[in-house]
């Protein structure tokens, strides 16, 4: 398990997100298109992540507030392929599918995504991540700070739902 001091938040400009990252010697990892499928469950979210970088079954506790949050995450890479998934859905039921187009950086152990989720529109993330405990969330929440500063996100920009709450809110 690992620890996520995150944001979401809506974003206009990617250009000049992405200009800013690699001004700041962000690496790129890539252009993932991702479906992030959620299933029902009682405790936290979980969600089966299908992509051409990351594949993923990720289950977490967030709350649901505006401004950074801390996420408590458990990671599970699976093999890719239909089984794990059918099985879920079976045992689990589905709660929603989130199809995306996201653009992966990194600097140090801060995450970003540069995302345009079907549906919703465009979007920014900041992940200020700690794996193995050295950090601490102090230092998370300042470095997400920084970061919301350098990118101009503002507080108004902010999102308090997941891309699956607030697909389910358009239904």
């Amino acid at each position: 398990m690992h620890i996520n001091i995150e944001i979401k938040a809506r974003c206009d400009d990617h250009d000049y997100v992405r200009k800013t990252l690699l001004a700041h010697h962000a690496e790129f990892r890539g252009e993932d298109h991702q479906i992030d499928t959620y299933f029902r469950c009682t405790n936290g979210r979980l969600k089966l992540r299908e992509g051409n970088i990351e594949n993923h079954l990720i289950h977490y506790d967030r709350e649901d507030k505006e401004g950074p949050k801390q996420s408590n995450v458990t990671l599970y890479l699976p093999t890719p392929g239909l089984s794990l998934k059918s099985i879920l859905e079976k045992s689990l039921g589905i709660s929603a599918v989130v199809d995306k187009r996201r653009e992966i950086y990194f600097i140090g152990n801060v995450k970003f995504h540069i995302d345009t989720v079907l549906g919703l529109g465009t979007f920014v993330e900041i992940e200020a991540i700690d794996k193995n405990g050295t950090i601490g969330v102090e230092t998370l929440r300042e470095q997400c700070a920084e970061y919301m500063r350098v990118l101009r996100i503002t507080d108004d920009d902010l999102l308090k739902d997941s891309y699956s709450d607030m697909l389910v809110q358009h239904l």
